[in-house]
């Protein structure tokens, strides 16, 4: 951290520690003025009496305030840079290390505010993005999250309770969808894109998926799937209709069989119906992501290897699937990385001639997901595997930020 970040942090924290809600740090709030200041977005905390100028009166009477444009540019860069010019604001909820605001970031959006609660993602995060993200979002008054006109969330699948599907938002109380449900509703961003695992689709039968959109539709926001259907279809009409909405990454030049299902929301009156992204259908190979000398340490041990091996003969003789899966350079593309990637590397092993096959770097499980070189992965490699295997393909998002700002935002 710069002396110029101390020294502001320094006179910023009183203030912020009076301000700061449960759950979060009071350099959370420290850096989210920061930012307000620079890039002339309302603060947090506003609703509570906490202006642009008063903000600025501190920072003067410690020396470290003029003008706007001179404060900017005294601020150290960061591995992953904000864009010059914005042509929209928006909210990073659940957001990990920054995937989905990288992506939103190269289209052109300027993030105004983020919330994550795991503590490890959070110091990722905030040393690459220069901005230390707000902790539990279910202990933050929505008067305090900023205006914004996308709101960006990859959230938890959580289950509803069946009494519901009656009384619209509320049916949603207790669920972490509950927090967005909210924040939608009270600052009505133009458009939301909600990212979750495709099995979303089938989780408790479709029933889930149906709460969610039902909710949504009803706070007057629009996706692609026919309100009709929304409302009265049966599972099977809903869940083919939301696997359109689901994208694989390979598609977009990332060599990963990832699939995620994106769900774009928009105001009514903006469209009536959202084209995604069209595939790329770029040639992938898994050799574009591998490091050429990779440390020792990452090839697994005889133990492991025998064990991996044990079980994908067990699992075939059961139904139970092929128990690990392995790649060479040449193949086109790895399966799915997930967060439990750092406790064997089942998932994904790289063929190695001669001895046994070994587990992605950190590096190389970024690369996996479209993280830009200049991105700072966390020095513990549990960490780092586990970071990313909660993320985002960012090229997938980037694919799909660069059309909410032009056919929802006209940005």
């Amino acid at each position: 951290m710069s002396k110029y970040i101390q020294q502001i942090e320094a006179a910023l924290l009183p203030t912020a520690t009076q301000y700061a809600p449960e759950g979060s740090e009071p350099k959370a709030l420290a850096h989210q003025w920061v930012h307000a200041l620079a890039y002339g977005f309302t603060p947090f905390a506003k609703e509570r009496g906490v202006s642009k100028s008063k903000l600025i009166g501190i920072l003067k009477k410690a020396q470290l305030y003029t003008d706007a444009e001179s404060f900017k540019s005294k601020l150290p860069g960061t591995p992953i840079k904000a864009p010059k010019e914005s042509r929209f604001t928006f909210i990073d909820l659940f957001a990990g290390v920054g995937g989905m605001r990288i992506g939103f970031q190269k289209a052109g959006g300027t993030c105004v505010f983020s919330s994550e609660f795991e503590k490890n993602a959070q110091a990722t995060y905030a040393e690459n993005h220069g901005d230390y993200p707000f902790g539990d979002i279910t202990k933050i008054s929505v008067a305090d999250i900023p205006e914004h006109d996308v709101l960006v969330a990859g959230f938890p699948c959580q289950p509803f309770s069946h009494a519901g599907l009656k009384k619209g938002i509320a049916d949603t109380r207790g669920t972490l969808f509950h927090n967005i449900a909210n924040i939608l509703e009270a600052k009505k961003p133009k458009a939301a894109l909600l990212e979750n695992v495709r099995g979303l689709i089938s989780h408790d039968k479709g029933y889930t998926l149906q709460v969610i959109l039902k909710t949504l539709i009803g706070m007057g926001y629009n996706c692609n799937i026919d309100k009709e259907i929304i409302a009265k279809g049966t599972p099977k009409q809903l869940q083919a209709e939301a696997k359109k909405m689901v994208l694989k990454s390979v598609d977009f030049g990332v060599p990963q069989n990832r699939q995620r299902i994106f769900i774009v929301l928009w105001k009514e009156q903006l469209t009536k119906q959202f084209a995604y992204p069209k595939a790329t259908h770029s040639s992938t190979r898994v050799g574009s992501i591998l490091e050429e000398n990779p440390d020792s340490k990452y090839t697994i041990s005889d133990r492991l290897w025998e064990g991996h091996k044990r079980r994908r003969i067990n699992n075939g003789l059961n139904g139970k699937g092929f128990g690990f899966s392995i790649v060479n350079k040449n193949s086109p593309y790895t399966s799915t990385i997930s967060a439990r990637y750092y406790k064997d590397g089942s998932e994904v092993l790289i063929e190695q001639e001669g001895k046994n096959p070994r587990k992605l770097t950190p590096r190389e499980a970024a690369s996996l997901q479209g993280f830009p070189k200049s991105f700072k992965h966390n020095k513990s490699d549990v960490q780092a595997y586990k970071q990313f295997g909660n993320s985002v393909s960012v090229p997938v998002v980037f694919a799909i930020a660069k059309e909410i700002s032009s056919q929802l935002l006209k940005g």
